[in-house]
């Protein structure tokens, strides 16, 4: 293995728009159900609150997160009729150009979705994602509509026939076997290979959550994922990155086996779907990583951006983010251009 000229990652702000979710995975410490503690569907106000700071704060990407289809919910669509909408669907369209508006690239992540739900929203995202997670049929994933793989892939393939660069992804210990991880990243493969869409990987670890029905179940070895990565390196594409979470394993190693990208990293914000783990800082992540640079790109791939695959509604923003080889354009040169104007 090659060793990494530079590793990418994104700054991002992680906005939860809503909690509320059909599924009930066994490890999801997330979910809830309208009227319990902690049920959520954040309010304009609020979501408008953090783009701005993550604006000023010199992130590029806001990573809208959902519970999925929570208008199957009984009390949901009370929820959002009280901040006047009808869908949630209409609520993230009216947040994706708000953010651009306000000056941040959109990724939304809300599960599985309709071709048509996606074409709606293509035009405001600069990427979008669905974590695969597996393609076997995991106790875990009981009570799951939203988790049955085909019905993943079937989005997955979507996303790729209208060209959205996207983010998918394996959840790593929930009771999948190490084939059933090589047949997971086969089955990304050949979607890549259709459709030329999959910008990245994620190979993430379980982390138990407290309350939840695999509080005790076992977390993946650090070899495990060693594993994981060399296994990912070696089925995927050498176009598509593979990524871990810096908040949730210590990456230096696994660069060594084929890491090429920690994904997004808030200066402000908390994981939302493992608060335990917080964000390193940057500059602390740069000095831990040694000799290995740390590069910023925007929630879209630099092949993307030198392909075109956005829309008129986001090529300005994206024009003003990145530079001539379609990573983060630094903030100096950015704001020197502003003032040319």
């Amino acid at each position: 293995m090659e060793k990494a000229s530079f590793v990418t990652f994104s700054k991002n702000v992680f906005i939860p728009v809503t909690n509320i979710c059909r599924n009930r995975c066994g490890y999801c410490g997330f979910r809830r159900e309208p009227g319990q503690p902690g049920a959520r569907l954040m309010k304009p106000a609020e979501v408008i609150s953090i783009l701005k700071n993550g604006v000023r704060a010199g992130c590029t990407e806001v990573l809208f997160t959902f519970g999925e289809y929570a208008e199957e919910m009984p009390g949901y669509n009370l929820m959002l009729d009280e901040i006047g909408y009808s869908s949630t669907l209409d609520y993230l369209l009216f947040l994706c150009e708000t953010a651009i508006e306000t000056g941040i690239l959109p990724h939304t992540n809300a599960g599985v979705m309709t071709r048509s739900e996606l074409e709606a929203l293509k035009p405001l995202n600069a990427s979008m994602g669905l974590m695969l997670e597996s393609t076997a049929s995991l106790e875990a994933h009981k009570d799951c509509p939203g988790k049955i793989p085909e019905r993943r892939l079937e989005t997955i393939r979507e996303a790729g026939k209208l060209q959205i660069p996207y983010t998918s992804g394996l959840l790593i210990g929930i009771g999948e076997s190490r084939e059933d991880r090589i047949e997971s990243l086969e089955a990304i493969t050949s979607l890549h290979r259709e459709y030329g869409h999959i910008q990245e990987v994620i190979i993430q670890n379980f982390a138990p959550k407290p309350g939840t029905p695999m509080e005790s179940f076992p977390e993946p070895t650090v070899e495990e994922m060693m594993d994981a990565v060399v296994l990912a390196r070696h089925v995927l594409p050498s176009d598509v990155s593979v990524q871990v979470a810096p908040n949730l394993i210590d990456p230096k190693a696994l660069i060594g086996k084929g890491v090429t990208d920690l994904g997004g990293i808030s200066p402000l914000t908390i994981d939302w779907i493992n608060p335990e783990a917080e964000w390193p800082d940057v500059r602390d992540l740069q000095k831990k990583l040694g000799d290995i640079p740390l590069r910023e790109r925007l929630p879209v791939y630099p092949q993307y951006v030198k392909r075109g695959w956005y829309s008129e509604r986001i090529g300005s923003l994206i024009e003003r983010l990145s530079d001539n080889e379609g990573y983060r354009k630094q903030p100096a040169i950015e704001n020197a251009e502003d003032l040319e104007k």
